[in-house]
């Protein structure tokens, strides 16, 4: 079926859709990761957004049952150069096509993505729709500049009810922005007592579970449209450890005084180097964000830089002066991407056990 990828801006890519024979729009990103489209398709942080795969062929090893992050995808489209029709993998099930179809989502494949990127490089994400090969251009672009979208992503993709993953270790309480499968699997690994929280648990609520530490997950959209969750945190500074990720990271940089500011194009991907400041070691990391911390905004507040980008030196890292909390805005779950990370969790561990016999 022809189809085509209209840009708010007026580009018009015109190519082959697969999946749902259906109309989708939202914010157009790119993705530099050469494997882990898996993963990316069903990272709750997608919410809202149609994302273009920079490696020109998608879908090679199919679909598995176990790289899944969430069970129902959020993302609302996904552009390819070529999608692998005959997969070759011994873990294949399913192909990519029939996981969109069965999910109901809707791709285009077939289009120049190197255009693409250059495209949102240059001028910065952008949202887009794809449609229909007969849709008036025009009124789509008119459409698309008119249109806001919802700024609830959180609220979307964070579970309804608390639920448990027993271990026999530590008591953690992870607060679900959008979390992704690889936060608790790490925990699990660890031994950790987990339950999952929805976002709008209350620091009196979190309290009352007596944790042991509070991990902050990773999520889409804009941090400052979480008030509820800065207050979460204030009341928890201090009386527990936290480890916050991705979302969680720019959350914690909010609540401390901090501000948070939108990047032009995002880092999205499984090759992002970034410094420890502290050890000054680097670890090649995997990303999804479209938002940073202000690291001019740290000055007079009591948070430390600690880890930073190598490719833009904008932050990666915080750590609080006085209480036990830490948070990085990578993913050191790597799901998918390099395991250089891992040991946060270990530190995470580390910060707890500390904090139990003071």
């Amino acid at each position: 079926m022809k189809k085509k990828l209209i840009l708010e801006s007026g580009e018009v890519f015109h190519g082959e859709g697969f999946g749902a024979d259906l109309e989708t729009a939202g914010e157009v990103v790119f993705n530099t990761g050469m494997t882990g489209y898996q993963e990316l398709i069903s990272d709750p942080s997608y919410c809202g957004q149609i994302v273009c795969m920079t490696y020109p062929l998608i879908g090679n090893y199919g679909i598995n049952r176990d790289d899944y992050e969430s069970i129902e995808p959020a993302i609302k489209g996904l552009i390819v150069k070529e999608i692998c029709d005959l997969p070759s993998n011994f873990r294949t099930q399913i192909t990519l096509q029939e996981l969109f179809k069965k999910k109901n989502l809707s791709g285009i494949s077939g289009i120049d993505t190197r255009r693409l990127t250059r495209i949102l490089r240059n001028s910065g994400v952008v949202k887009g729709k794809i449609v229909n090969a007969d849709a008036d251009e025009n009124k789509i672009v008119e459409e698309l500049k008119s249109t806001t979208f919802p700024t609830n992503q959180v609220e979307q993709v964070s579970t309804k009810t608390s639920y448990a993953n027993p271990g026999r270790g530590l008591k953690v309480v992870l607060v679900d922005y959008g979390s992704k499968l690889g936060i608790i699997r790490e925990l699990s690994q660890r031994n950790c007592d987990i339950i999952v929280v929805s976002q709008d648990t209350t620091a009196e609520e979190i309290l009352l579970m007596d944790p042991d530490g509070i991990m902050l997950s990773n999520g889409p959209g804009d941090p400052e449209d979480n008030q509820k969750a800065l207050e979460m945190i204030r009341g928890l500074l201090g009386k527990v450890p936290i480890f916050g990720i991705c979302l969680g990271h720019q959350l914690i940089g909010l609540a401390c005084g901090a501000k948070t500011f939108k990047l032009k194009f995002g880092h999205r991907g499984g090759n992002h180097p970034v410094l420890d400041l502290e050890k000054n070691k680097v670890a090649i990391t995997s990303q999804n964000h479209g938002y940073a911390v202000d690291q001019e905004s740290l000055k007079g507040t009591d948070l430390i830089e600690t880890h930073i980008a190598l490719n833009d030196r904008t932050n990666e890292g915080l750590k609080h002066k006085i209480h036990p909390c830490f948070s990085v805005q990578y993913h050191p779950e790597a799901s998918p991407g390099p395991e250089d990370a891992n040991y946060l969790f270990d530190d995470f561990i580390t910060l707890m056990e500390d904090f139990k016999i003071r």
